[in-house]
């Protein structure tokens, strides 16, 4: 989720993610860019800087977090008793002529990103309060110009962002009200929930979003190693320097080893030493050595091979078949 205020004001922010976009054509499309917000200019402006970098821009009506709630995005603007939040901006913008109400604006949000870009524009978003709202707030969507509906079928909470299990049954129910795709979102902790998910909801895709922080392989139906998946995205790193901060790199490392691993008894251990970290080279030398150890296998060498080319071509292209699925 790119932010449209900084990609226009803040230009090292702009110039980090227009990099990241144009990396690697081959392996990188087709590509949608999320943007948050509730200014239709200021997010109508920024995507026009991206929309020929990729493929789709997709509006982040979903967001739960404290910091969508304070600056009153994500899915603060659409729930119903938040719509009064963005009554000035209602009453200050115009969209093609329209003036804007206040219990319009998400709708002509879209309406405006759609009739601005040369790419589609979509829309993620999660349940209604109450749920039966779902379905007639992305029946508006649709009729301003959505290409398609994202439905993280969960309820909107900053602090229990994820308890319990996603509604699939509200992905059915919308999927059967919309004449546009619809994309299930929720419920996906390995391969064999995706054919399960598309089957019960008769969505046209599936996205994942957690599950693939632990396993990026997903899409490619394989669980690899954690320390070789580890290993692999720190090499990813070296090629493209700069491209994460240290921070981000460590995240990324917990997240892999974590997903197999965060029940062991060592976990906590690891997680202190990772913190500890002070640069890519510092986590290989963690990998390679103590977490082998913890594993009860021998430290790698250094010129150990982790990455298999053919597939890693497999996953790429399994990624992008098997993450839209839209005919």
């Amino acid at each position: 989720m790119l932010i449209p205020d900084k990609l226009l004001n803040d230009r090292e922010y702009y110039e980090h993610h227009i990099r990241d976009l144009t990396l690697d054509s081959d392996l990188g499309r087709p590509v949608v860019v999320q943007l948050c917000g509730n200014d239709v200019q200021t997010i109508v402006q920024a995507g026009r800087k991206l929309q020929e970098v990729c493929d789709g821009i997709d509006l982040n009506l979903g967001c739960p977090q404290d910091a969508a709630r304070e600056g009153h995005y994500g899915a603060y603007l659409a729930d119903h008793k938040d719509w009064p939040l963005v009554q000035d901006i209602g009453e200050k913008s115009f969209i093609l002529g329209i003036h804007l109400t206040h219990a319009y604006v998400h709708a002509l949000l879209v309406s405006g990103m759609s009739h601005s870009f040369t790419v589609p524009t979509s829309v993620k978003i999660r349940l209604g309060q109450p749920v039966d709202r779902t379905v007639e707030f992305a029946q508006r969507l649709e009729a301003s110009g959505a290409a398609w509906v994202t439905l993280h079928a969960r309820n909107v909470s900053a602090r229990r962002r994820r308890q319990g299990a996603a509604d699939l049954d509200q992905v059915k129910r919308l999927k059967r009200n919309l004449q546009i795709p619809v994309i299930s979102n929720g419920n996906v902790r390995d391969w064999s929930n995706i054919p399960e998910n598309l089957e019960y909801t008769g969505a046209d895709g599936v996205m994942v979003g957690e599950t693939l922080l632990g396993n990026p392989c997903l899409f490619a139906n394989k669980l690899p190693d954690p320390v070789d998946i580890a290993l692999e995205y720190l090499d990813i790193c070296r090629h493209f320097p700069g491209t994460a901060s240290v921070p981000t790199m460590q995240t990324h490392i917990r997240h892999f080893v974590e997903f197999q691993c965060g029940r062991r008894p060592w976990f906590s251990k690891f997680r202190s030493a990772l913190g500890s970290t002070k640069s890519l080279e510092d986590m290989d030398a963690l990998l390679r050595t103590k977490v082998e150890r913890w594993r009860g296998r021998p430290p790698r060498r250094w010129d150990s091979d982790t990455s298999d080319e053919d597939d890693g071509v497999d996953f790429f292209s399994k990624a992008v078949d098997l993450s839209l699925m839209l005919e």
